[in-house]
């Protein structure tokens, strides 16, 4: 069984940034997906990004592009976001999780293993 654990999460002020890590058990972590969502208080949880199980394909959502990227490193069963230019918007609790093999990766049901969260607060 997989299991994530995020970490990176803090405060920070409008325009900065913050790099988000996923550290995932099990020796199999380069054979799916992996994607970042996130919740705020009274919203439904949300998808950010993905990437594939090579790292060769990313995903985004429309807010987030060119602000964000994900990228994995294989070796150290590690997913990444590095999240540049913050807004208050961005705020919420950022979840990693495992995605099915070929699945669309920007939707809920497309992941069956979830980390616990880390927390994300922009001020402006």
């Amino acid at each position: 069984q997989v299991h994530l654990v995020e970490s990176g999460g803090g405060l920070v002020q409008a325009g900065g940034s913050l790099r988000l890590s996923c550290a995932a058990s099990g020796r199999t972590f380069s054979n799916y997906p992996m994607g970042w969502f996130r919740q705020a208080p009274g919203k439904e949880r949300e998808f950010v990004a993905a990437v594939s199980a090579s790292g060769g394909s990313t995903y985004y959502t429309d807010s987030v592009k060119g602000r964000f990227t994900v990228s994995r490193g294989n070796a150290k069963n590690t997913v990444y976001l590095q999240m540049n230019s913050l807004k208050p918007e961005d705020t919420a609790v950022y979840y990693c999780a495992k995605g099915r093999p070929g699945m669309v990766l920007t939707t809920i049901r497309s992941y069956d293993v979830w980390g616990q969260g880390t927390q994300v607060t922009v001020s402006s």
